[in-house]
């Protein structure tokens, strides 16, 4: 720049692309904005000519990781938001509206509950909670305003294994949207918009950035409600940063081999404590699809334990209320993820002081095992 003062120069004397090789990695678009050369240019935006203008509407990054995961869903397209919970937000309100009605699990993540129960009725929106063990019972539940069938392709935190095929032809008889969490098996192990679910979401920050360093979510699905979703979370001001969507793209590189170590380690895990004194109960899945099971194993000690000895006993293993990190880590649900949760709920689905949350890591399985059993070896003995 000439003729300008210095305090201009240094405003504008960097950040200027001159680059002229092409990055092997996508490089990461940290601006808040994006430049145009004259109003023509601007217009052409609005023309759909230009892709971006704002990074609260789209971001290379933000795009680079929703066209990721929509490609290992075999989805058309997607958006990525603030989190997990702001994904499953605008996902819902692409469908529903004020005076519509949503039939949901009953055995959901807590904080999905709470959104569906609480939060969602000051947008005039109702759910009605339900065991979708039983198909006849969701069907006996569907109103003429239902609009959205909502479910967990695993469940959290007892890991029930949902019947897409059969919410789809429900969905199909009454004409109703199906919107399916696919957190915790992840598209390495289930693909439910290949099986005809409308919309996928996940909390980004578990399995696909697995590094337990991004808070993200995600939606894909059909075309039509992803550009609605995509509105949403335009007007609501809920988008990803695009570090965060830089980091999480990095992520989705290494999910698959990530996911072949958990699985290994947790169905290991997951046969071994089925037989350790002082554990009531093991949940893990016995088919989710041929690729694995789950990553997570869910465990019940017995009345006589004490879990607070347990949960002192773990060495190594560290309490952390999320999940998916390369580091096994446990969760108290009770008192965490489902603390949400009315006790009558809790009660009636299973969650009581003694169930907790295993997310098993890809450190050596052996190492995994003996602290687990230990821990409740000590934890019998109070």
């Amino acid at each position: 720049m000439k003729n300008v003062h210095f305090d201009t120069s240094s405003v504008h004397a960097s950040g200027h692309n001159s680059v002229k090789s092409v990055s092997k990695i996508n490089p990461i678009y940290q601006t808040s904005a994006f430049s145009f050369t004259d109003l023509d240019d601007l217009e052409d935006y609005f023309r759909g000519k230009n892709d971006y203008l704002y990074t609260r509407m789209n971001n290379p990054n933000q795009n680079d990781f929703a066209n990721g995961v929509a490609q290992l869903e075999q989805a058309p397209a997607g958006v990525v938001t603030s989190s997990g919970m702001s994904a499953i937000l605008v996902g819902i309100l692409s469908v529903a509206q004020n005076g519509d009605h949503i039939v949901a699990c009953d055995d959901l993540y807590g904080g999905t509950y709470q959104l569906l129960s609480d939060d969602l009725k000051s947008f005039g929106i109702e759910t009605t909670f339900v065991s979708f063990k039983n198909i006849g019972e969701i069907e006996e539940n569907i109103r003429p305003n239902t609009k959205l069938i909502y479910s967990e392709s695993v469940t959290n935190p007892l890991l029930r294994v949902e019947d897409l095929d059969a919410l789809v032809l429900l969905a199909k008889k009454h004409n109703l949207t199906t919107m399916i969490d696919n957190t915790f098996a992840t598209p390495y192990v289930l693909q439910p918009f290949t099986k005809g679910i409308d919309l996928v979401v996940h909390s980004a920050t578990k399995y696909l950035n697995g590094h337990s360093d991004v808070t993200a979510g995600v939606v894909v699905g059909r075309e039509d409600l992803i550009a609605k979703a995509q509105a949403k979370m335009i007007h609501l001001g809920c988008n990803l940063g695009p570090f965060d969507a830089w980091l999480a793209s990095r992520g989705l590189k290494t999910l698959s081999v990530r996911m072949e170590r958990h699985i290994a380690n947790a169905t290991e895990l997951a046969r071994q404590l089925k037989d350790t004194a002082g554990i009531k109960t093991v949940y893990y899945p016995e088919f989710v699809s041929e690729t694995g099971n789950s990553s997570i194993v869910t465990i019940e000690l017995d009345e006589q334990s004490d879990v607070h000895t347990f949960f002192k006993s773990l060495d190594w293993v560290h309490i952390v209320p999320t999940l998916a990190g390369v580091e096994t880590t446990v969760s108290y649900p009770l008192g965490t993820s489902h603390r949400s949760l009315p006790a009558e709920a809790c009660e009636k689905l299973g969650i009581n002081k003694n169930v907790i949350r295993i997310s098993v890591g890809i450190e050596n399985v052996d190492d995994i095992c003996s602290v687990f059993k230990k821990a409740a070896e000590k934890a019998l003995k109070v």
